[in-house]
């Protein structure tokens, strides 16, 4: 391979050569006695050492929180948090959870219409055009 088909094939076009995840850092909070951190409690003795070698970009802190459930809190490089309680999961469950928060964007869930239904955005304008107080008769008072 050449030196300019090598440049060519490395070279950045808005993203696409390289991915930066938006999750930076993963905090893992724990009580030693209390049952519902038994499944976070086997998470980290039998997991997170597999799961912090297979995310090296990410960093991952393990705190106890004495008497508290357990959760796992996301930080963002947008600046968002986003934590979800694991009380009483399992191993593979809490897993499942911190993936899905490597995972995330960090942004909010956009409601998409009233009550979850779709809204219809026309690309075209309305025949009867935009309506206005101000335009048409005029109405007195």
């Amino acid at each position: 391979m050449t030196v300019q088909a090598l440049r060519a094939a490395t070279k950045a076009q808005n993203g696409v050569g390289a991915f930066i995840l938006q999750c930076k850092r993963l905090d893992f909070h724990y009580c030693d006695w209390a049952g519902s951190s038994k499944g976070m409690n086997a998470f980290i003795n039998t997991h997170l050492a597999r799961f912090a070698s297979a995310n090296p970009s990410v960093e991952l802190t393990v705190s106890p929180r004495p008497g508290k459930h357990p959760v796992i809190r996301g930080t963002y490089i947008n600046g968002r948090e986003k934590a979800v309680c694991v009380r009483n999961m399992t191993p593979h469950e809490i897993l499942e959870k911190a993936n899905y928060l490597r995972g995330a964007s960090g942004e909010k869930l956009k409601r998409s219409g009233r009550a979850g239904r779709t809204v219809v955005r026309s690309q075209t304008e309305s025949v009867r055009g935009i309506w206005s107080p101000f335009h048409g008769q005029q109405f007195k008072v």
